[in-house]
């Protein structure tokens, strides 16, 4: 049986996403519509714009995963970054046209004269909830397998939209139950989830895109098994970086005094393949003796 590239995987679960999300807008666009729910009618907006939010995450993918050029000598791992900063100016200005709808049906006191949701809304609702759950953990499960950064931020952003349609759940038993003014209400937390999803988003791509420090266990592990690869070995100057979702290592070496120029050079060469093969979001580990050494 031929075995998925971690790209393959990435896209194969990408599109299952998006299936989902398509199934849902329909589901609650038409169900907002003909069950009176402006709630239901604004998370059909949410589910298409996950749809499209996903489409940019494999073009991300597609581009990052192409191989070093003579312009880009450091590969494309990037573009995955630029994506998600797209993805996430889409979501905010989604998120802000939710929220002023919700808002000025509430101050214009329209939510007063809108029909009570009925049950097709209720159940589209409850529908939305299961569906976006079990994209949830099919996609968190696969992201833990093949270490994606970004397909884990995909399953997330699932499981926020799970949380928002039951925030509609609430508006329209809420509604239907004498208060009209939940529906256009809820229709305001929902914007605040997806604003909150698009900052989360953008500030992690800028991170990687400023050469932001990887997180502080992988950087550990990396030391410990340098240190644990040969005896007399201390770490000078440790630097990391992210590029798109790969790191770069730097780093040092205090060797026995008594270690010559070219057995120096080889434990260097030798620590270096280590970590590379150890760690696979290692891209590339540069590793010189100390100076003292030199």
């Amino acid at each position: 049986m031929k075995t998925l590239t971690r790209e393959k995987k990435t896209i194969r679960v990408s599109f299952v996403s998006i299936g989902g999300n398509l199934f849902l807008c329909v589901l609650k666009l038409f169900a907002g519509i003909l069950g009176h729910s402006g709630a239901l009618i604004s998370d059909a907006v949410h589910s298409a714009a996950d749809a499209v939010d996903t489409i940019i995450v494999i073009i991300g993918i597609k581009l990052a995963s192409k191989a070093p050029d003579a312009r880009h000598p450091y590969g494309h791992e990037r573009m995955e970054c630029v994506a998600a900063i797209l993805l996430s100016i889409v979501l905010g200005i989604v998120g802000a046209g939710i929220g002023c709808a919700g808002l000025e049906k509430i101050l214009s006191g329209q939510y007063a004269s809108v029909g009570t949701p009925s049950r097709l809304a209720l159940f589209a609702a409850l529908i939305s909830i299961a569906v976006k759950e079990g994209l949830y953990w099919y996609m968190r499960g696969t992201a833990k397998k093949i270490s994606s950064d970004s397909l884990m931020a995909i399953a997330w952003h699932n499981r926020a939209d799970s949380l928002s349609s039951i925030g509609s759940l609430v508006g329209i038993v809420g509604a239907r139950a004498g208060f009209p003014i939940l529906d256009p209400l809820v229709s305001v937390i929902i914007c605040i989830f997806v604003i909150k999803a698009a900052l989360s988003i953008f500030r992690g791509a800028i991170n990687k895109m400023v050469d932001h420090a990887c997180d502080p266990q992988t950087a550990d592990a990396i030391q410990k098994t340098i240190l644990s690869s040969r005896e007399n070995l201390r770490i000078g100057q440790f630097r990391t970086r992210l590029f798109g979702d790969k790191i770069y290592v730097d780093l040092e070496l205090f060797l026995p005094g008594e270690t010559s120029l070219a057995e120096s050079y080889a434990i260097c060469r030798q620590v270096q393949s280590d970590i590379e093969k150890t760690f696979e979001k290692v891209k590339e580990c540069r590793i010189v003796p100390a100076p003292s050494q030199q």
